[in-house]
């Protein structure tokens, strides 16, 4: 690679290792594909639970803030187009430790989501096949048999995973197709079969916003909302592996979550309205147990949308429903598995973790990734009583890898200048704050019972980083501790606020002491955003460190390495 000033040319950021086998509508369709999973499935039903009628404006707010994330990405994205993009930016910004801080949260949360994408196909088919699942406590959880399969399709994503890229696109995009059709299907059945408008302003349930703005938001980052639109990522972490990334890129990114948003909106609409007489009766929190028609309630727990199809006297959709419940998770576990061994394949690049993870096979797939992947799947079946149980850890760990995404963005603005910047995002700080502000919300937003459990698992990872330095202390490059100072100064703030917090929506017996009102809490968090913005921008790496880490080489490869793209 050469470069001139703080001009990169021909950044070794495109591995030309892996094979650039997806076009445009593979890499939209594997963002939509990705954000049409488990989340619409549950999401209506857990939204409208959590923020009652106002669960429509909770889906719109948060595919605004998510944009707002994305727009960031979609700058990165297209001036250095590499695979594990969220995980390499913090590293070209801010080097080792912070990429590998970052580089961690993202893992768990990548890898934890196919095994929830399982869990989610197998809880809505353990309504015909009973032996899957079991309730513990009102809670589904595998039985033996079900985690038999669980591990058999983790493996049968691994497979194709290994394959190759072009073979995952072209199915993906099959698949994809089938998703929308039947969602749509769903929302124009609803509306046209059973609309009640008087759902939305059910005095007796607490009008439209039962539960006032603290439920709209905390249904924003509990309920699945954030959890769904999670996947624009895919136009990221698939940057290196697609045709034409400057043009490809922002278009699946920004696409994908209006085009998702839109159906989302509609798809919360037309289960509202369409909500039987008699589940409104012990208000929106309850609306699970409230069914009637003699709806079995059991039913309703494995699947919420095809218990509702069954009541309106639907039960065609209602069949089509239970298959596409397994489809549509299915699909997105394939995507994730894809997802996650990207981001091990960027931190073994990164060279903060084993480098065997970047060994990538004739394919040019990260064989040893997808391995890592299909095993750490494995494990996160084993204590995860459900869908819902993990959604917001996920959203929490992902939405806090994505705020390193706004800050990489205008660091780099200053280190790399004159670089080429095929998407230039206008007025960036505003659009970055807001950015990095979102992430924020939402993690606080997803309550303290969850908060101090992700940051359990931060310094989980820091153990881990300590035993591969002293490991491999002569190998590993420098951490570039000063310049990823503002890293865990930001987790620690992102803690105190929680614990601090007020959280009216959710359980208030958590361990938080509620100091903070909700307001005021939200308002802290706003400016503690201003002020860990201005330290990581600050403690950038200078522009030539930066540079060296564009030029760091790919760790040796085995096999048909340099084998052209056709």
């Amino acid at each position: 690679m050469e470069h001139t000033g703080t001009k990169v040319q021909n950044s070794s950021g495109e591995d030309h290792r892996l094979r650039r086998d997806i076009g445009i509508i593979g890499l939209l369709f594997t963002a939509v594909g990705s954000i049409i999973g488990s989340g619409w499935l549950f999401g209506a039903l857990n939204a409208a639970e959590t923020a009652g009628p106002a669960s429509i404006l909770a889906w719109a707010i948060g595919a605004v803030m998510i944009i707002f994330i994305g727009l960031c990405y979609a700058e990165l994205g297209t001036m250095f187009p590499v695979s594990g993009g969220v995980v390499r930016f913090p590293h070209f910004a801010f080097g080792s430790f912070a990429s590998y801080t970052l580089g961690w949260i993202t893992w768990l949360a990548v890898a934890s989501t196919t095994s929830i994408e399982v869990l989610a196909a197998l809880q809505y088919s353990t309504n015909y096949l009973p032996w899957l699942q079991q309730l513990k406590d009102g809670v589904p959880v595998l039985t033996v048999p079900g985690f038999v399969v669980a591990v058999a399709l983790l493996g049968l994503f691994s497979l194709i995973n290994v394959i190759g890229i072009r073979w995952f696109a072209r199915l993906n995009n099959a698949l994809v197709w089938w998703k929308l059709f039947i969602i749509v299907l769903v929302i124009v059945m609803f509306l046209v079969t059973a609309f009640n408008g008087a759902n939305f302003s059910h005095a007796t349930a607490g009008g439209f916003m039962p539960y006032g703005w603290p439920g709209v938001f905390s249904s924003i980052a509990t309920a699945g909302i954030v959890f769904s639109y999670l996947g624009f990522r895919q136009g990221v972490e698939l940057a290196g592996e697609t045709r034409n990334p400057q043009r490809n890129v922002p278009i699946a990114i920004i696409g994908s979550v209006l085009i998702t948003g839109v159906i989302y909106v509609a798809l919360q609409i037309a289960f509202i309205g369409s909500l039987p007489d008699g589940a409104l009766v012990h208000g929106w929190a309850h609306i699970g147990t409230s069914f009637t028609g003699g709806l079995d309630h059991i039913a309703a727990t494995y699947g919420p949308l095809a218990a509702i199809a069954t009541v309106m006297g639907l039960t065609w959709l209602a069949v089509l429903l239970y298959i596409d419940a397994f489809i549509s998770p299915a699909d997105t576990g394939l995507i994730y598995t894809t997802v996650t061994a990207r981001i091990s394949y960027a931190m073994g690049r990164n060279g903060n973790a084993p480098s065997a993870l970047a060994k990538v096979n004739k394919h040019g797939v990260p064989w040893v990734s997808v391995i890592v992947t299909f095993v750490a799947g494995v494990v996160f079946l084993l204590p995860f009583p459900g869908w819902q149980k993990l959604v917001g850890f996920v959203t929490s760990a992902t939405v806090l890898s994505f705020g390193s995404g706004p800050l990489a963005l205008v660091a780099m603005r200053r280190q790399l200048p004159d670089q080429k910047r095929p998407f230039r995002l206008p007025v960036v700080h505003l659009l970055a704050y807001l950015g990095f502000l979102s992430s924020n919300l939402i993690v606080y937003w997803s309550g303290w019972d969850i908060v101090w459990k992700l940051m359990i698992a931060v310094l989980i990872g820091y153990v881990v980083l300590i035993i591969h330095e002293l490991r491999n202390s002569e190998t590993t490059p420098n951490l570039e501790l000063r310049s990823g100072f503002w890293v865990p100064l930001w987790l620690a703030g992102l803690t105190l606020i929680s614990w601090l917090g007020e959280y009216p929506a959710l359980d208030k017996h958590a361990g938080n002491t509620g100091a903070l009102g909700f307001g005021w809490a939200t308002l802290t968090v706003a400016l503690f955003s201003v002020l860990i913005m201005w330290v990581a921008i600050h403690m950038r790496l200078p522009p030539e460190r930066t540079i060296e880490h564009l030029n760091e080489p790919a760790p040796e490869q085995t096999s048909a390495l340099s084998e052209p793209s056709p």
